[in-house]
């Protein structure tokens, strides 16, 4: 099947420190030529200065100094590319247990997550925890790197014994497409090349996988939802009379002349016209960024959304999230926070704690309600008006939130409508 180089896929990575995620994408850039010649020389220089041999990989991701110096990433490092057959973003996330809000916001609009596993060490706690936030965060696909194949032989059976063990687990997960890859991300097995050291591997390199994965299906198309950014009047003689809403298309599929109701409201009308960029089109789908107008004249403003008549979202005041607590200090009793969804804002309340979820174990604990940075919870959250809503697992992009400190201005939660 032939992809058109239009198609961008955006992947995650995750793993433990030192299983090789800076390598792995450094080797995926230097393989498929994606490197500039300045940022060859930068890194060759300072991998000279290290006293290697060659150039250190981890080097084309790891951007801060800390970084580089401590020889670990720390924030998350977003990388672009492209193949023939794709264009790329990737949010290279780091392992440590307190950055896991750095992987929830790094992993949150990704369409596959890349796990690595040591093979010396196979599947570890990290492993679980990474495993289950991509899960968490309705990731459709895993694909599970066992790296470092050569410093155990390139054995088939490591191989086969580290899938049995992630198995083990994975049956907890909401993720069903996991995909399996035995890597050496230092000396480029399976990366972007195959291997000849693993001819008992025949399921195609990493990039191969990236490059064929089918993710149109990965988008929402049922339920059409717009959430409205701003209205267009451009006062000039072409356009006297214009009056169109614009903004990204969440999910779904309009067409001129579909009968549409706007929420809150409820106000029902037909779309006169769609507007992509200077073009009329006939039907515009997700995720394209457009300008719809309306056959009847209908009070329509920034944080409203055009739905269709008979497939409308839920509109709630109270409902539960699972949150995400980003901010270093921990979260105030009954403190007010402006909660923003999709282009919606309100202000809102935490009024419930109702489990706080260990993700290394997976276990609840419904006795403890205080919320520190890094801890995922089930919340109950109330706002001042009713807010449309789906089911994050749903759709992704109107069933997320965040919350913002009406005080401080900082985000200090990001959460998942459930």
């Amino acid at each position: 099947m032939e992809i058109n180089n239009n198609q961008l896929l955006r992947f995650t990575t995750a793993g433990s420190v030192d299983d090789g995620k800076s390598t792995l994408i450094g080797r995926l850039l230097y393989d498929s030529k994606s490197i500039f010649e300045d940022q060859l020389d930068a890194v060759s220089q300072t991998s000279a200065k290290k006293g290697y041999d060659g150039v250190d990989l981890a080097l084309f991701t790891d951007g801060l100094k800390d970084e580089r110096e401590q020889g670990i990433t720390i924030d998350v490092a977003y990388r672009y590319f492209t193949t023939p057959k794709r264009k790329f973003i990737i949010a290279d996330t780091p392992g440590h247990i307190q950055y896991t809000r750095n992987m929830v916001t790094g992993a949150s609009t990704a369409n596959a997550a890349v796990i690595l596993i040591d093979a010396r060490h196979g599947v570890i706690e990290q492993t679980k925890r990474h495993s289950f936030i991509a899960s968490l965060l309705n990731i459709p696909h895993l694909i599970v790197c066992i790296n470092k194949m050569d410093l155990v032989d390139y054995s088939e059976e490591v191989y086969n014994n580290i899938i049995a063990q992630f198995e083990e687990f994975s049956f907890k997960l909401i993720t069903k497409d996991i995909r399996f890859i035995p890597i050496s991300a230092l000396l480029g097995d399976n990366v972007v090349n195959y291997s000849k050291n693993i001819e008992w591997y025949h399921e195609g390199t990493l990039l191969s996988v990236l490059e064929n994965l089918h993710i149109s299906s990965d988008i929402n198309k049922i339920d059409a939802r717009f959430p409205v950014q701003t209205v267009l009047r451009p006062q000039n003689e072409e356009f006297r009379d214009y009056r169109g809403y614009a903004g990204r298309i969440a999910s779904g599929i309009y067409r001129v002349g579909d009968e549409v109701a706007i929420l809150p409201s409820g106000f029902q009308s037909k779309i006169k016209s769609i507007n992509s960029g200077a073009q009329e089109v006939q039907e515009a789908y997700a995720p394209m960024s457009v300008s719809i107008t309306l056959e009847d004249d209908i009070d329509v403003s920034r944080g409203n959304m055009i739905v269709r008549k008979n497939n409308q979202p839920k509109m709630e005041q109270e409902f539960d999230v699972m949150l995400c607590w980003l901010a270093n200090e921990a979260a105030k009793p009954r403190a007010k926070y402006t909660i923003v969804h999709t282009s919606h804002e309100e202000r809102a309340v935490i009024k419930d704690v109702v489990y706080k979820l260990d993700v290394n174990t997976f276990e609840r604990d419904s006795e403890d309600s205080n919320l520190s940075m890094n801890d995922i919870a089930r919340v109950k959250i109330r706002t001042t008006r009713r807010m449309m809503l789906d089911a994050y697992r749903d759709n992704r992009n109107t069933g997320s939130i965040i919350l913002i400190d009406e005080n401080t201005n900082e985000t200090v939660a990001a959460g998942m409508v459930i």
